[in-house]
């Protein structure tokens, strides 16, 4: 994956990864899950990064909004 990798100090999110060039953001939890989101626009991954609470902007608009897949 080519892309920005953001660390987080979520109590639930581990890491964010963006790949522009294939639209997927991989998220990676404390929990040791990485799950893959297909579709997701440059925007969508700025306010993410930007979010104040990293958790709760995942919840409120990423989860069940993109095509999922886990990768561990």
């Amino acid at each position: 994956m080519v892309g920005t990798r953001t660390e987080s100090k979520s109590s639930n999110v581990r890491a964010i990864e963006y790949d522009a060039d294939t639209s997927r953001l991989t998220v990676e939890f404390h929990s040791g899950g990485r799950y893959a989101y297909d579709g997701v626009t440059a925007d969508d991954h700025a306010a993410f990064v930007k979010a104040p609470s990293h958790g709760k902007h995942f919840h409120a608009h990423i989860k069940g909004k993109y095509s999922t897949s886990k990768l561990n």
